[in-house]
């Protein structure tokens, strides 16, 4: 930074007095040849923006939401084939409001609802379960033995004799609370999915699964074909509702809100073009800001979609930031040219100088963001992972559409002559301390000794405070439902009527216990499978569980006529295996083919962050107390399972990732300013803005997760801007002998006031989301303009306030 020629960049302008063999090779390269450059920006623009209108896709999968190396979930994948109905499924409740499910109108439109999702491509129909499902079976005993069959009746016809035993196999199959409400007013169907359309081999299409639940279950049995109320999340005021949960139907709801997402995006770039052009008063500088900065969003998008990556609804905000990073350098050139060409030099002159004086702060910045956006990929879960890899891209190819792109367009256009000339005028008021002198007076402050402790003081208590309160910051979900949602959302509004009505929940924390074939049916692995879902259920989170011990214990009392001292887990094998070749009728599912997999279910109140870590203990230490060489006790699978793993990753990749972010940011300020000092000076202020962003979690009730994660490195890396900018220039005058205050003032005003413009811009564009439809989007719109705000704030004052403790004239 200390080789920037500012004071030797004299006013040129006529272009013949001009130099133009001078600057670097990169300058003379691009400046000498400027239609060239201008021709080959515009086709790349155009080959990548129809890559992105043709390739780019909206490619959620359930898989890219869990970290794949995790211990737990390796043994889940690995495990997956002989798992059945335990992981990615979605549960369909169809609600009868005006009567019970004994309603032979309500169980023809059961079960064409039951036809039309075993249909449904994706579905994994052998694990499909509704009171229309075969393989929903009672068993009794008699006298006789064992009577069992299918809990509908086989030749049922709707007539009052075939309800009445309907209602009976009900009662039989013990199926109330899981597959029957609680009130008799409803029946659910559990719906497996698998991992790729066994038709296609491509992975489900979660958006179109949801659409057709929508579409021809919701607007045909709940709407009756209003589709406005459908659009509006709205129930239905008829006789049947339909009820949806899963992962399916989450992603699907937050792709169609991701639809109305879009003019949040619209909305943010017009109140952009709204501030600048405010600010500037110059239409076609504001228009170059706003068009190199989409520039970059059109190139990053291209670039995705050639490289064969998708986007997805966690990933759907790194445009928007690509755009604000894009706007807060574009910015910074225009105000480099706008104040050169109001002081008589040549347009094309003026953007030659801003790019010696600004292209090496802009690439340090630049790289600063991609490196600590590429630190991500150390997370293990492939949804970030491709967030970091969208974001370092983005970040790269401004590079070219902003540091390059800007100035050399501005050589073209300018600016207009009542701008330059009210930049000149801005410029002539604040050097006799009127206009916006009055503020870079009030900035000017914060370097003397009495306002930079009191300002030292108050961040430092500020972080004290910050750190004590975000001690309490949570990982994984703080509340029922899906908090990606607002509480009031349709999808939670189902989950709660689910919830209320039904005995058995949909988070599924499952343990499985492998042996050798046929191993399951030892005696001792019973036993101790016993014991693992006795200690499980006596933690107050869990409802209840099931295993094969639960179907051996009853078919051993049934073969002896319902005798209570029976309903135990016998030592003899042959009555071992006679019960498990039963179970294997009624419940398949409890145990796989070769009987050497066998799953223990808890099922648990939420999927709250303390109650999985609390299930985990108590699983994890029976685990390592009990497996041996003939069986282990592997953790973990089902929706709670998976989430308690993704949980304990995101937990430590939180602190770490914001050691590899910050070290990659102190790397280059380093190498940029030569000066530890001076890296210190640009850190500090991030550091605090990051434990305040901590702090507003907790007090907005934000849990650290997947959605969440790398909303504060994304932060650091748009903050980092401001301190490079204003500080490289504050530097410069330093080391060329000025005092702290006369280089700060001119820091300030020849790049610091950008800063605030920026910082107010995009704060303004994001504080938009808060009204989003997606909660964890409008969660991420309220704590980004925090950022914006806190980073522009610490720039501005935490910047001259630390100087003056730590850029003292000796130590440059």
């Amino acid at each position: 930074m200390g080789k920037i020629k500012q004071d030797t960049m004299p006013v040129i302008r006529d272009l013949r007095d001009f130099d133009t063999s001078t600057g670097n090779l990169l300058e003379r390269v691009v400046f000498n040849h400027r239609p060239l450059f201008v021709v080959l920006m515009a086709l790349i623009t155009v080959l990548l923006g129809y890559m992105a209108v043709t390739r780019l896709e909206m490619r959620p999968s359930f898989e890219k939401m869990i970290p794949q190396s995790q211990p737990y979930i390796r043994n889940y994948l690995e495990n997956r084939a002989s798992l059945h109905g335990v992981g990615n499924s979605v549960r369909v409740v169809v609600e009868n409001t005006q009567g019970d499910i004994f309603d032979p109108e309500y169980l023809e439109v059961l079960r064409q609802v039951n036809d039309e999702l075993f249909l449904t491509a994706g579905v994994d129909r052998a694990w499909m379960k509704s009171l229309w499902s075969p393989a929903v079976r009672w068993t009794e005993v008699t006298e006789e033995g064992f009577q069992g069959g299918p809990v509908m009746p086989d030749t049922y016809s709707g007539q009052p004799e075939d309800i009445e035993l309907l209602r009976q196999n009900i009662n039989r199959a013990g199926i109330v609370g899981s597959l029957v409400a609680s009130d008799f007013k409803s029946s659910m169907l559990i719906v497996p999915l698998l991992d790729k359309d066994s038709a296609t081999g491509q992975g489900i299409n979660y958006h179109q699964f949801s659409k057709i639940i929508e579409e021809q279950l919701r607007d045909k049995y709940e709407l009756a074909g209003d589709s406005r109320g459908l659009q509006a999340g709205e129930e239905g005021n008829g006789k049947y509702k339909i009820r949806v949960i899963g992962f399916a139907k989450l992603i699907g709801d937050l792709i169609d809100g991701l639809i109305q997402v879009m003019m949040f995006f619209a909305v943010a770039v017009a109140s952009t073009f709204v501030i600048i052009l405010l600010y500037t008063r110059c239409l076609r500088s504001t228009l170059l800001v706003i068009g190199c900065s989409l520039m970059a969003v059109i190139w990053q998008l291209g670039i995705v979609a050639w490289l064969g990556y998708a986007i997805d609804p966690y990933s759907i905000l790194v445009p928007f930031l690509i755009f604000a990073i894009g706007v807060s350098h574009a910015s910074q050139k225009m105000n480099g040219i706008m104040q050169d060409i109001a002081q008589g030099t040549h347009k094309l002159v003026a953007a030659r100088y801003t790019f010696r004086r600004l292209f090496i702060a802009g690439v340090t910045a630049l790289l600063s963001d991609a490196v600590g956006f590429a630190v991500l990929m150390l997370i293990d879960i492939p949804v970030i992972q491709e967030l970091a890899i969208t974001a370092s891209i983005g970040v790269a190819v401004l590079i070219f559409t902003t540091l390059l792109m800007m100035p050399v367009a501005l050589s073209y256009t300018g600016v207009s002559a009542t701008a330059a000339e009210r930049a000149r005028v801005i410029d002539s008021h604040a050097a006799e301390h009127r206009g916006l002198g009055k503020l870079w007076d009030l900035l000017d402050l914060f370097t003397t000794p009495k306002w930079a402790t009191g300002t030292v003081l108050v961040a430092v208590l500020l972080g004290i405070g910050g750190f004590v309160v975000s001690l309490q910051l949570k990982i994984g979900d703080l509340d029922s439902g899906a908090p990606e949602l607002h509480e009031d959302s349709r999808y939670n509004r189902d989950n709660a009527y689910i919830t209320s009505h039904y005995a058995l929940s949909s988070d599924l924390f499952v343990v499985m216990i492998k042996t050798d074939p046929e191993g399951c049916l030892n005696y001792k692995t019973l036993v101790l499978a016993d014991r693992l879902a006795w200690e499980l259920q006596q933690h107050p989170g869990v409802q209840t569980t099931t295993s094969l011990v639960n179907a051996v214990r009853q078919i051993t009392a049934g073969s002896f006529e319902g005798n209570p001292k029976l309903n135990s887990i016998q030592r003899n094998q042959d009555m071992l295996n006679y019960a498990a070749q039963q179970a294997s009728v009624n419940t398949p599912e409890l145990f796989n083919a070769d009987c050497s997999l066998m799953p223990v279910i808890a099922y648990l109140a939420d999927h709250k962050a303390e109650t999985l870590d609390e299930v985990v203990d108590v699983a994890d230490k029976f685990a390592r107390e009990n497996s041996s060489d003939d069986r282990q006790f592997l953790l973990a699978a089902g929706s709670a399972g998976i989430e308690a793993a993704t949980n304990m990753v995101v937990r430590d990749a939180n602190r770490t990732m914001l050691i590899y972010v910050y070290s990659a940011v102190i790397l280059f300020c380093l190498i940029a300013f030569r000066s530890w000092r001076a890296a210190m000076v640009a850190v500090l202020p991030l550091v605090l803005t990051s434990i305040l962003c901590e702090a507003l979690m907790v007090y907005m009730g934000i849990g650290v997760k997947v959605a969440t994660l790398p909303v504060i490195a994304l932060g650091v890396g748009i903050g980092i801007d401001y301190a490079l900018y204003l500080l490289s220039v504050q530097l410069h005058f330093q080391r060329h002998g000025m005092s702290l205050s006369a280089a700060y003032r001119k820091a300030v005003s020849f790049t610091g006031r950008v800063v605030g413009l920026v910082g107010i811009t995009l704060a303004a564009g994001v504080i938009t989301w808060a009204w989003s439809p997606i909660k964890f989007q409008a969660d991420m719109g309220i704590l980004l303009a925090f950022m914006f705000l806190w980073n522009m704030l610490g720039a501005l004052i935490l910047i001259p306030a630390l100087s003056h403790f730590l850029l003292r004239k000796q130590w440059l």
